[in-house]
């Protein structure tokens, strides 16, 4: 009887560490998938509701055009692409770009400035040399 009883308190604290380590489980699933994916949810609700006319978007299939109108009722938008008018569900919108320079976009096409350094021919140790020993005549 009294192997029994010690028998049934060792799978007793077996069946605990059992019941912890699913707990732990469960909590680091929730907090490395669930809960980065709900914020990352929110975010884009957050961001459909935001959109209004003349927004820059790229569409989830990478089309990239302007917001004409927004259909709150409908969660639709048509998006202007160069003239072609699209509907589109609001969830289909990926990303709003940001608007630079008082809604115009820039890009620069200029070269940037060269170092002054990478234009002057290059001398070889004999010229060097040479040069060195002129300075310091001309200096006596």
């Amino acid at each position: 009887m009294n192997t029994l009883f010690l028998a049934a308190n060792n799978g007793g604290s077996n069946n605990m560490m059992i019941i912890i380590t699913f707990v732990l489980i469960i909590a680091l699933t929730y907090f490395m998938m669930i809960k980065p994916q709900k914020k990352q949810q929110q975010k884009k609700a957050e961001m459909m509701n935001q959109l209004k006319k003349g927004d820059n978007v790229i569409l989830i299939d990478g089309l990239h055009g302007k917001i004409d109108s927004v259909n709150t009722e409908d969660k639709t938008v048509i998006v202007d692409a160069d003239g072609i008018y699209l509907t589109f569900s609001r969830m289909a919108v990926q990303q709003i770009i940001p608007m630079k320079d008082n809604g115009t976009t820039t890009k620069t096409l200029e070269k940037p400035a060269e170092d002054a350094t990478e234009n002057q021919p290059v001398k070889t140790a004999k010229e060097e040399n040479s040069s060195e020993n002129n300075d310091s005549t001309s200096e006596k």
